[in-house]
């Protein structure tokens, strides 16, 4: 498993691209920048090779640009059920934040706890991770001791935000304290920077910071 941090810069999420026998990406982006996003998914791999486009949660800035890049892929989109209704419906509430439209796409599968998504060597497993939204997952591969924590947990100790529709303190707590019992070593947030090495270390502080939400 190959993993490589694309846009990330501004309001854009974090986009990972993970190479191996299948292709998936993690989060799109807002899609003002999916011209860029496909060049440089291109640098690594060809475009059309994506066969999964897996999101972390609702909000615009990590699904907005998913129908454009579906449209261009072809990959199926992977949510939580929970988070679905926002592409499926075409919900705004996130969107209009950026002064945008969150274009409609179907979600062909839902995901829910404890699934899991297997590229070859990775086998992403499905954590349902609430408190920054509803719908928020965290991708965990074993094997690699990798976890995708969308923005639940980042770089430094920060964590998600609950002041948003949705948002919820005591259940980020939890799912920041399930976090804890991973053993983590390499640590791909959906923005800043990534760990590589001491992942858990980060997730510690995370969960020590998370208690002043209490």
């Amino acid at each position: 498993m190959l993993v490589h941090r694309l846009l990330g810069f501004g309001f854009e999420s974090n986009v990972y691209l993970i190479e191996d026998e299948r292709n998936a990406v993690v989060d799109t982006g807002t899609g003002f920048y999916t011209e860029q996003l496909l060049n440089e998914i291109g640098r690594y791999v060809e475009v059309k090779s994506i066969d999964y486009i897996i999101l972390t949660h609702e909000h615009f800035d990590h699904c907005g640009g998913a129908a454009d890049l579906k449209n261009t892929t072809g990959a199926e989109i992977c949510m939580h059920e929970m988070a679905a209704r926002t592409l499926e419906e075409g919900e705004q509430w996130s969107a209009m934040f950026f002064d945008a439209v969150q274009k409609a796409t179907e979600v062909e599968r839902k995901l829910r706890e404890g699934d899991k998504i297997i590229l070859g060597e990775a086998e992403l497993r499905i954590l349902h991770t609430p408190g920054h939204s509803p719908g928020s997952i965290c991708l965990y591969d074993e094997k690699s001791r990798t976890l995708f924590s969308g923005d639940v947990v980042f770089a430094g100790g920060g964590i998600g935000r609950t002041d948003f529709y949705g948002g919820d303190a005591e259940q980020l707590v939890k799912s920041i304290k399930r976090l804890v019992e991973l053993n983590v070593e390499n640590l791909y947030p959906g923005h800043g920077d990534f760990v590589m090495g001491e992942g858990k270390a980060h997730i510690k502080m995370a969960e020590r910071m998370s208690m002043y939400l209490l």
